[in-house]
């Protein structure tokens, strides 16, 4: 846990998914880059370790057919499930831990951590959610019926997951009723400085109903 730089009380929690082959000190750095001094932060090492990259951690391993194109099938798969589980005992022991509320709490992630933020973070009463260069991996099975509002960021350039898996869970958020602020931008792969601007205006819009 990083807390607050400001060295207050924190405003509020923000948790940050590493995506494939990163770790959570991939990602540990944009915490000052963000540029929410009264946040407190969290990153979440993956559970399985990369086959590939030394040191690196996935939240799932990819089947050689995989498309990104939320394939049914998917849901169920060990690997997943057992993060899936795993990601959602975190979330239910933070508030005892930081005491800080789901309402004030934000879960994002990127690529591969966004297609996780999706499939846990709709079932809990966040403040938000912000998926960035992410995907479905399989259809949501929502057990909610309301969601936090979501912002989604992807590059129209991006060779690793297509622009069209991210127009995909638009639409399958769109159809949930879904808050959705959805942004394609000219970049790549990557969290460029125009995408951390847009995570922090998010998050501030969102606490800034609550005051």
């Amino acid at each position: 846990m990083v807390p607050p730089r400001s060295g207050q009380a924190a405003e509020g929690l923000i948790v940050i998914l590493h995506g494939w082959g990163a770790n959570a000190q991939d990602v540990l750095g944009l915490a000052n880059f963000i540029n929410l001094p009264d946040f407190q932060m969290v990153f979440p090492n993956a559970p399985f370790v990369h086959p590939h990259a030394p040191g690196g951690r996935m939240w799932y391993d990819f089947t050689p057919e995989f498309n990104f194109q939320s394939t049914p099938g998917f849901y169920d798969r060990p690997d997943l499930t057992t993060s899936r589980q795993l990601l959602t005992h975190l979330l239910n022991s933070l508030p005892e831990q930081t005491g800080i509320s789901f309402s004030r709490t934000v879960l994002g992630g990127f690529s591969q951590g966004g297609a996780m933020t999706l499939d846990v973070g709709l079932n809990f009463p966040l403040a938000g959610l912000m998926v960035l260069s992410g995907y479905l991996h399989a259809p949501l099975r929502p057990k909610a019926t309301s969601f936090p509002p979501v912002l989604m960021v992807h590059g129209r350039q991006d060779m690793v997951v297509p622009l069209a898996a991210a127009r995909q869970a638009r639409e399958s958020l769109n159809a949930l009723g879904v808050d959705l602020r959805y942004q394609e931008f000219d970049m790549g792969h990557e969290i460029q400085p125009l995408v951390l601007e847009q995570m922090r205006n998010f998050i501030k819009e969102l606490f800034s109903r609550s005051k």
